[in-house]
């Protein structure tokens, strides 16, 4: 998704402090180098899952049942593919078949449809762009997959997860993005969401958080902390690997040092933020 730049200040997602945490060359490689990343079938299953889940709030209420989110699946790719045409990619590897990678798409569905009903509901917003400055230093933006307001304006921010449900000892990490919106949120609204809740359709799961404005204020200087480290690696050129068992699923591990690898040279300069940018799905 592509949207307009409205500040010149630096931006930063979810997914790019996510990189950084997780490895200070991931994110060199992800928003200095920006190196092409081919889609893999869980990130393109993803895709196809949060759209459909977008168009299915377009029928009324009574008429979003699953057989209709079914019916989505099939136009849903082909429109995905017409405009990314890179994940039509997914499928040069046997033994994934367009079939299987559908049906697939409908499992994750049929996840949905145990954990809520969406007739009973009416989104505020869907896959919506937000941003926010923070600090006058940094802008820090993304993409919003539904938000609920209650009748007394209360938030509820909802994100849609394909992958499996993270063991207790990692469910900050998972949370960590929906913070990230719930700041924007306050800082852009002066509402403090009341509940930041993530779905995992795979396993029919769902996590609730109630933030208040000390969470958000810690949480707010510690992207601020974050950023500045980013700062001081772009100025002195050292974005060190971080190995871990994340490393498999890297998709630059033939320039990584920790596998004896080479970077590429530093570019000149780093990317600026002006104009428009591409907003990755968080």
């Amino acid at each position: 998704m592509t949207v307009p730049v409205t500040s010149a200040l630096p931006t930063l997602s979810p997914s790019r402090a996510a990189d950084f945490k997780t490895c200070p060359l991931l994110y060199r490689y992800r928003s200095i180098d920006r190196l092409p990343e081919r889609p893999t079938p869980d990130q393109a299953r993803g895709t196809l899952v949060h759209a459909v889940l977008e168009a299915l709030f377009d029928a009324p209420p009574g008429g979003r049942t699953p057989e209709h989110a079914e019916s989505l699946v099939a136009p849903q790719w082909q429109r995905l593919v017409e405009e990314e045409p890179e994940l039509a990619g997914i499928f040069t590897d046997p033994p994934l078949t367009p079939d299987d990678f559908l049906a697939g798409a409908r499992d994750l569905l049929h996840g949905y449809f145990a954990v809520e009903d969406p007739n009973r509901l009416e989104p505020a917003d869907r896959e919506s762009y937000v941003e926010a400055e923070v600090d006058g230093r940094l802008v820090i933006r993304g993409i919003i997959d539904r938000l609920d307001v209650s009748p007394a304006g209360d938030l509820r921010v909802v994100d849609y997860k394909t992958g499996g449900a993270p063991r207790e000892a990692f469910e900050a990490r998972a949370m960590f993005q929906l913070k990230f919106y719930a700041l924007v949120l306050w800082r852009t609204r002066g509402v403090v969401p009341r509940v930041l809740r993530l779905m995992y359709l795979r396993d029919q799961e769902v996590c609730d958080f109630a933030p208040d404005a000390d969470d958000l204020a810690r949480f707010e200087r510690t992207l601020l902390a974050l950023w500045q480290a980013i700062e001081l690696a772009t100025q002195n050129q050292d974005f060190r690997a971080k190995p871990s068992r994340l490393c498999g699923w890297c998709a630059h591990q033939a320039l990584c040092p920790a596998y004896g690898g080479t970077p590429p040279p530093f570019p000149s300069s780093a990317p600026v933020a002006s104009g428009e940018v591409v907003v990755e799905r968080d």
